[in-house]
């Protein structure tokens, strides 16, 4: 069966998920991660891609980007992120091969209803891993660099709907803070991990219209059943 094509959109959000090939460990030390963010932090500007939400685990990433003009930016970011971890990892560890899945999963997301949700899911992965009990403890995601950047470490983009929550930053984060402490609609959840999984749009009805007139694709199609239960 044919997999299906992938939808990037100039100047929309989308929720990417890289996995480890065989859902290997990729990072395995505070270097590695540290790694990976620096890389991050050079390749998006080098490729015009905002940076709105991202969350390290151990074998995987979740990233929440927006190319801009050129929807091309995405998937170079992608492959130089893949590419500049892989040929160091096995630079540490003297062997060769691949390191990554060899296919990336991302879903378009609808900015005003569905960002700061996505922000939030991407943001709470290690404590539905029960890594931690609150996610600010976690040192490798996006909520981590929020609360404790400094002039040096300012890279994170705020997002439309971030900017919206209030006059000062310090207003927006207390503001996104209380949002993250929220409990999260099971239905939200399962709309999220299936527009991901499915390479489908993360919005609602109007907003599958509007982009399926866009591209001129047929993209809702609806899993049937109860959405599998998974992880991260």
């Amino acid at each position: 069966m044919p997999r299906t094509g992938r939808v990037v959109l100039p100047n929309y959000p989308h929720h990417v998920v890289q996995r480890g090939h065989n859902r290997q460990v990729v990072f395995a030390e505070p270097g590695d991660f540290q790694r990976y963010l620096e890389d991050l932090r050079e390749l998006k500007t080098l490729f015009n891609v905002k940076v709105y939400a991202f969350c390290l685990m151990t074998n995987h990433v979740h990233l929440l980007l927006a190319p801009g003009d050129s929807v091309a930016g995405l998937g170079q970011l992608m492959k130089g992120l893949a590419g500049r971890m892989t040929r160091y990892r096995n630079k540490l560890e003297g062997r060769s091969g691949t390191l990554w899945e060899s296919r990336y999963k991302s879903s378009v997301v609808q900015t005003d209803t569905y960002l700061l949700a996505c922000s939030r899911y991407i943001e709470l992965n290690p404590v539905r891993a029960q890594m931690v009990q609150q996610a600010q403890d976690y040192p490798w995601s996006s909520l981590h660099l929020r609360l404790n950047e400094t002039a040096d470490n300012h890279w994170l983009d705020e997002d439309p709907c971030f900017n919206e929550l209030g006059k000062t930053h310090t207003e927006r984060l207390a503001r996104y803070t209380s949002f993250m402490e929220q409990a999260i609609p099971s239905s939200e959840l399962q709309l999220i991990r299936g527009a991901l999984q499915r390479g489908q749009l993360t919005g609602n009805p109007r907003f599958i219209d509007e982009i399926e007139q866009i591209t001129g694709l047929r993209i809702s199609h609806r899993a049937q059943g109860r959405p599998a239960k998974q992880s991260g």
